[in-house]
């Protein structure tokens, strides 16, 4: 009997935990492959950690293909087009390749153009949400230290990665302070979120006054409830007719689907996120799984200014958990698992510098049984110590870990 081909798309958190996790549990029965338009994993949280030469990019990157290929794992390093969902196809600029199971894990596309002057390439505000972006922000932080001003840091409507905007304020907080500028570089923090201390989520726990209480004690400025309008060099123009100058400003954009999807009809919504049901499979087509950020999520409530829903990595790695699981019932036969999105457990590690926050929840939405918020410098200890232990994780293709 041939052997079933899956193919994943996407090479980071959820995509190689989505495709370790198959090959191990089916073995000679299935061809599994990933397909990938970097050729590296990077540990994206730690991201934050390049801006002020804490980290150098070496330190958090291995290559894709000797890992997954130990595992008997094909790799291809290849920017997917589109899908031929009928014939059961991923169609990519080196060619297509066949499915019988196919796992999307893409992670999202950076809408800088939702906003006018945003982002990099408008030459006006600066990113974290990739290595080269980081990079580049590490060396006009170089440059911003011998002439410092004004920063702005956060986020704008319809981002969702409310964790690592917190975590860059703080960092980049303490990095001034090490430049011995901060004086001289006041910092405000812009979001969508309704309050601070949201995260997307609703809230957890007394989030609000413990990050109020941060920002004090740092001496940050914060703007919540806000919507870009445009960005023009060195001022970003909101919705309400305020302005906000800037000499070094990094914000998280808007999120959308990848191309791939907005590219082929049917496969994702009117933002290019996969709907899935509560196994994490399409709504639509039954040999279709979705992982990680592509995953369309619905926020928990409301909010004034549109807020997205964080799918951190953890998030990424139960949703990927959960499709393979199902992928191998499929094939294999036995009992399916369903876990909807806002029952995933909430857990995250926010670094602050030498401090931070350990946010525990035993559901990512309310309501929630237990909640916890825990101070203290053991959470940057914890980041330090889960960044090697994930990359070794990763690079290894041990994902049964926890």
């Amino acid at each position: 009997m041939a052997a079933h081909r899956i193919v994943v798309v996407g090479g980071s958190f959820a995509g190689l935990t989505a495709a370790y996790d198959l090959k191990r549990e089916l073995g000679d029965a299935a061809d599994v492959t990933v397909i990938a338009r970097g050729e590296r994993f990077v540990f994206i949280p730690s991201l934050i950690w390049v801006i002020a030469g804490w980290r150098k990019p070496g330190q958090i990157v291995f290559d894709l293909a000797p890992s997954l290929e130990r595992k008997r794992i094909r790799f291809m390093h290849a920017t997917v087009e589109g899908f031929d969902m009928e014939a059961g196809k991923v169609l990519t600029d080196r060619g297509e390749v066949g499915y019988d199971h196919l796992v999307i894990a893409t992670g999202p596309k950076f809408d800088f153009e939702a906003i006018p002057g945003l982002g990099p390439a408008a030459g006006t505000t600066l990113s974290i949400c990739s290595m080269s972006h980081s990079i580049d922000a590490a060396k006009a932080f170089l440059d911003f230290t011998q002439d410092p001003g004004p920063v702005v840091l956060g986020a704008t409507q319809s981002a969702s990665c409310f964790g690592a905007e917190y975590e860059m304020v703080f960092n980049i907080d303490r990095a001034l302070r090490q430049a011995k500028i901060r004086d001289r570089a006041p910092v405000t923090f812009v979001t969508s979120e309704p309050y601070l201390g949201h995260f997307g989520i609703g809230g957890m726990g007394h989030g609000e006054p413990m990050v109020k209480a941060f920002f004090k004690m740092r001496r940050l400025e914060s703007r919540v409830n806000v919507a870009f309008d445009h960005v023009e060099p060195g001022l970003i123009h909101f919705t309400n007719g305020e302005e906000l100058p800037f000499k070094y400003a990094i914000v998280i954009p808007p999120f959308k689907g990848v191309d791939a999807v907005t590219n082929t009809p049917g496969l994702g919504n009117e933002r290019g996120f996969i709907p899935v049901d509560d196994g994490y499979r399409h709504v639509d087509f039954p040999n279709i799984y979705s992982a990680g950020v592509a995953v369309a999520v619905a926020p928990p409530e409301p909010t004034p200014i549109p807020t997205g829903v964080p799918k951190t990595g953890w998030m990424s790695e139960v949703m990927a958990r959960v499709a393979a699981h199902n992928i191998v019932a499929d094939i294999k036969g036995g009992e399916r698992k369903e876990l909807p999105f806002g029952e995933i457990s909430a857990l995250c590690i926010m670094d602050a510098g030498t401090q931070g926050v350990i946010l525990v929840g035993d559901h990512v939405f309310r309501p929630r049984d237990r909640e916890w918020l825990i101070p203290g410098p053991w959470s940057h200890w914890a980041k330090l110590a889960f960044e090697k232990y994930y990359i070794n994780k990763m690079k290894y293709g041990v994902s049964r870990l926890p």
